[in-house]
């Protein structure tokens, strides 16, 4: 590992928690950052002394997040990597949209993501050195039924990340999209039907560890899903909305 301090929001539960648990086996000092304190005391308590440090933390409000942590990019002398993973998925069926829903998705998916990514981007230009890395979605790559929002949020975040990438590659900052399909999570909990390729938390979590170790630029997963979804963006708009309608 090339990093010895990393930050990760949405570390209670899910994928975020097993990046925790995987990054600090790997002797990574990591941030878990989350709003439940309790579960983050649990998982501090299992990777054992030193390794996982509580870090209370509600990304909704994005800019005390902001201001959180490019205080603890400060405090720790420079965060390493960085990985936005917090985010919140809700129905946005066309036909009864639930604004309270949808307007705090936008503020976890987007604006606190975006906060997460931002607040030590100072520092780790001025060291030179730094990885980002944002959970997107392969949903990102098509506007799914009844969940165009959450869609959208994930579109916007994959490309704030292409930006990003190209901006900051010559000073010395990689930055990795993931792009994940169906895995057993909270999130996953609540769907009424079956998932396609649906992966188990710890295979995701080794999967997506492993590319952020490799630096990848984009790295989507499982490859069926993938191959699927990208089908469909290819496809004309009737073809792909026709697709489409029968996955709803």
């Amino acid at each position: 590992m090339t990093s010895s301090t990393a930050l990760i929001t949405g570390a209670s539960s899910g994928l975020g928690r097993g990046l925790a648990l995987y990054f600090a086996r790997r002797n990574v000092k990591v941030y878990a950052a989350a709003r439940r304190v309790e579960q983050l005391d649990a998982l501090k308590a299992e990777a054992g002394e030193g390794h996982i440090i509580p870090l209370p933390l509600d990304v909704s409000d994005a800019d005390a997040a902001f201001e959180r942590i490019a205080a603890l990019d400060d405090e720790c002398g420079g965060l390493d990597l960085v990985i936005a993973n917090a985010g919140v998925g809700v129905e946005s069926y066309g036909k009864r949209i639930n604004w309270p829903g949808l307007s705090n998705m936008l503020k976890v998916n987007v604006l606190g993501a975006t906060a997460t990514l931002t607040a030590p981007l100072a520092g780790m230009v001025k060291r030179g050195r730094g990885h980002l890395v944002g959970i997107s979605s392969l949903a990102a790559y098509v506007g799914l039924p009844r969940t165009g929002g959450y869609s959208g949020t994930k579109a916007y975040l994959a490309t704030f990340l292409d930006g990003l990438r190209i901006d900051l590659a010559p000073l010395g900052v990689h930055v990795t999209s993931i792009h994940p399909g169906f895995v057993k999570s909270e999130l996953t909990a609540t769907s009424k039907g079956k998932l396609p390729f649906l992966l188990e938390t710890d295979d995701a979590v080794e999967r997506m560890g492993k590319a952020i170790e490799r630096r990848e630029a984009v790295f989507n997963f499982p490859w069926q899903m993938t191959a699927a979804v990208k089908l469909i963006a290819s496809l004309p708009r009737g073809l792909s909305s026709a697709a489409l309608k029968k996955m709803r």
